[in-house]
């Protein structure tokens, strides 16, 4: 059994060169028609995908007529917007066929560090695939600055695969898994198949340094990839894509991948990363009912907090006290120190009203808050 059957929420990262023809700029129709009949596979089983697809600079570059090599900032911005309208369509037009919603998401190296940007981004693609959609990610090349790129998006899926606590992190790529050094200049490498626990400068070494055509990645970065989301809980896996049709269900096949296994689940890492590295901005004083409603694995309500302190924004850690004025919980709040005063003590049917606008149910949501 591979992780791609235990695995209930999966990332697929797709390459240019999986994608488009370099050429002509045009989407390989046949082999994403092949991918749109995988996914369809996995929503039917009820697993949840996301899709952080490259491929709109290389579509977008072609059809203004922009030269090979390396683009200027504001070609590849131009050329990501004429790109991605021709990538989202082309996708919407493959999973269409199966009943699936594509949803565009285009995000910045900021919106997974800002944290209140972080927990809209994450709210957002909680609530798509909720709702059924299929997310479909890329950097949103158009506005993005050096300062605020990823750069890549190996490390833009990886973070995506962490922001909603992913299972799965599968990055489809044009060689089908790590070696021990580049198996193309070295006929002596090794295959790894598996590799557990922290990704080790040996395990680093051993990438080298493999860049072409519209890429900006290569093993390098893959094996960055693999290191923040075996760093957040999710199980990362490199395997082959180019030039074989139907490249998940080769996966449960047999296929060859390198699969990278973490230390923890997605939960467990996150509960520890919200207990132990993130400084309370604030406390929330609770009452002795939502003090057994937490101890019971429920989320906290406002109507059972009787007192805010501190200066703190939505999204940031706050410290949850209980009556004796013990710190017995930490969790992420949903609303602004402000918000927060005035809707504690309510019932969540009153929030509209109070607030002016519905919010969320929640002072705090159960996947937010661990106890102490």
């Amino acid at each position: 059994m591979s992780a791609l059957d235990t695995a209930n929420r999966i990332v697929i990262k797709i390459g240019s060169q999986l994608l488009v023809d370099p050429e002509t700029g045009h989407v390989h129709r046949r082999w994403l028609e092949t991918l749109g009949q995988d996914i369809a596979a996995l929503r039917a089983e009820g697993k949840e995908v996301t899709i952080v697809s490259s491929g709109a600079i290389a579509i977008g570059r072609r059809h203004l007529g922009l030269p090979a090599g390396k683009l200027m900032l504001p070609e590849n911005q131009a050329a990501a917007a004429t790109g991605m309208v021709r990538l989202t369509h082309a996708y919407q037009e493959v999973l269409g066929q199966h009943d699936l919603t594509v949803a565009q998401v285009l995000l910045t190296l900021d919106d997974s560090e800002n944290r209140r940007r972080y927990i809209n981004a994450r709210n957002t693609l909680t609530e798509l695939l909720k709702l059924g959609a299929v997310p479909l990610i890329n950097e949103n090349d158009t506005v993005a600055t050096d300062e605020i790129r990823f750069g890549d998006n190996d490390r833009l899926a990886a973070r995506v695969a962490a922001m909603i606590s992913a299972d799965l992190l599968i990055m489809l790529s044009d060689i089908d898994g790590l070696y021990t050094a580049n198996p193309q200049v070295d006929p002596a490498a090794e295959f790894v198949p598996e590799v557990r626990g922290q990704i080790t400068p040996e395990i680093e070494a051993m990438a080298g340094v493999q860049l072409s055509g519209d890429t900006k990645g290569g093993m390098v970065t893959k094996i960055a990839a693999a290191k923040i989301a075996t760093g957040a809980g999710t199980t990362a896996m490199i395997t082959l894509g180019k030039a074989t049709n139907n490249p998940l269900a080769r996966i449960r096949n047999g296929a060859r991948c390198t699969v990278f296994i973490p230390d923890a689940n997605p939960r467990t890492a996150r509960k520890e990363w919200i207990a132990g590295s993130l400084k309370p901005a604030g406390r929330l004083h609770v009452d002795a009912g939502a003090l057994n409603a937490l101890r019971s694995g429920k989320s906290l309500l406002p109507a059972g907090v009787n007192r805010v302190e501190g200066a703190f924004e939505r999204g940031d850690a706050v410290a949850i006290i209980d009556p004796d004025g013990r710190e017995i919980a930490r969790g992420l709040v949903a609303y602004h120190q402000d918000e927060a005063s005035r809707i504690a003590g309510h019932k969540t049917g009153e929030i509209e009203e109070i607030l002016g606008y519905r919010g969320r149910d929640e002072m705090i949501h159960r996947d937010d808050l661990v106890l102490i």
